[in-house]
């Protein structure tokens, strides 16, 4: 008989449960095994809100040591993996307000986001087909993108990158920000316009 996590709602039950139950019981490979699966999601999103990939690497080790240290007090009201990306959420948003003041940002293809279930390579390798001059365009177009994404304001930015980057759900975004629905869809239409706006500024120089 499969053992089942005290409070788990069977509704977000998810294909990480048993991995969770046994890391709880202190199998070290099993959360180990968590990591390998959702590192690469949980360094896409880091990545995006912070800008400096170093710092995106401290956050991402940060938020999975919380993790484990906490791991027995998770009761599945959420996805796993929801309740993870909230980890990584909350330490993405320490090490801005560390770095506030600082231009750190790094331009990112809004394209081919870091790699992992979430977004494709970290680096976008050139197309044997596209001319040099196309390669350049299509760079400068992305540089900008990711450039305007940074200006947005950091409740805009967050749920702009999960929902139209990283392809969550509304419930999932729900979970990962403890949101309303409404609010999610607020934010993120405000996003998108302002995400818009920044855009027709920007591509006269294009």
């Amino acid at each position: 008989m499969i053992s089942k996590i005290e409070g788990m709602n069977p509704a977000v039950a998810d294909e990480d449960h048993d991995l969770v139950l046994r890391s709880q019981k202190g199998d070290l490979k099993a959360f180990e095994a968590l990591v390998e699966k959702h590192q690469k999601g949980m360094l896409n999103l880091a990545f995006r809100l912070i800008g400096d990939y170093e710092e995106a690497c401290d956050a991402v080790q940060e938020a999975f040591l919380s993790a484990y240290r906490a791991i027995k007090k998770f009761r599945g009201e959420a996805k796993f993996s929801s309740w993870l990306y909230g980890i990584v959420l909350n330490q993405a948003r320490t090490r801005l307000r560390q770095m506030a003041g600082q231009a750190r940002f790094q331009s990112l293809s809004l394209i081919d986001p870091p790699g992992g279930e979430s977004g494709g390579k970290v680096f976008d390798p050139p197309s044997q087909e596209a001319s040099a001059l196309e390669q350049l365009e299509k760079k400068e177009i992305e540089a900008k993108v990711q450039d305007c994404i940074n200006l947005l304001e950091a409740e805009q930015r967050e749920v702009l990158i999960l929902r139209d980057i990283q392809g969550h759900s509304y419930e999932e975004i729900q979970q990962i920000l403890g949101l309303p629905e409404g609010t999610v869809k607020s934010r993120l239409y405000r996003a998108r316009e302002a995400l818009k706006k920044g855009l027709e500024k920007v591509v006269g120089d294009l």
